[in-house]
């Protein structure tokens, strides 16, 4: 059986089952003129079309359902300057707990305003990886929240 660093077929299908109704389908596309100057056939996958727009809504969504309900009442919580934050705050949204997104004081405001619209609750710190691990843990300890690692 896999597990979550070297999944197997069967553990990428639960995964797919799991976030299947909450996911866009998203398209795949090629291009010929790259597929002639490569040699190759070369797809792309379009996940900008995707919930939030980026790829990180489907791992944030699998993580968020993989919960326990106990787990579940505790909230979760990440740091992230964008599209983890979203994905995260969104996925919280779809499952009915909280998400305490630790964020860079120096984000973009479309990017704050969107976490914030998907039900998200930030915590500014400085703009360094110290200082969002660091608020990160206080957070964690305060709230009780489970971290989801945004890689």
């Amino acid at each position: 059986m896999g597990n979550k660093q070297n999944p197997d077929l069967e553990t990428i299908r639960e995964a797919a089952n799991r976030i299947g109704p909450y996911i866009h389908r998203t398209p795949v596309l090629t291009c010929r003129n790259l597929n002639d100057i490569s040699g190759a056939d070369i797809y792309f996958k379009c996940e900008n079309f995707q919930k939030v727009g980026a790829f990180k809504f489907r791992g944030a969504t699998n993580a968020v359902f993989s919960l326990s309900e106990n787990e579940l009442t505790r909230g979760v919580a990440t740091h992230s300057s964008g599209n983890h934050a979203q994905a995260l705050a969104l996925a919280a949204r779809n499952r009915g707990t909280e998400a305490y997104i630790v964020m860079p004081n120096n984000v973009p405001a479309v990017k704050t305003e969107a976490v914030k619209g998907y039900g998200g609750e930030i915590i500014s710190c400085e703009p360094t990886l110290q200082a969002r691990e660091e608020m990160l843990d206080e957070v964690v300890k305060k709230t009780g929240a489970l971290f989801i690692h945004p890689y």
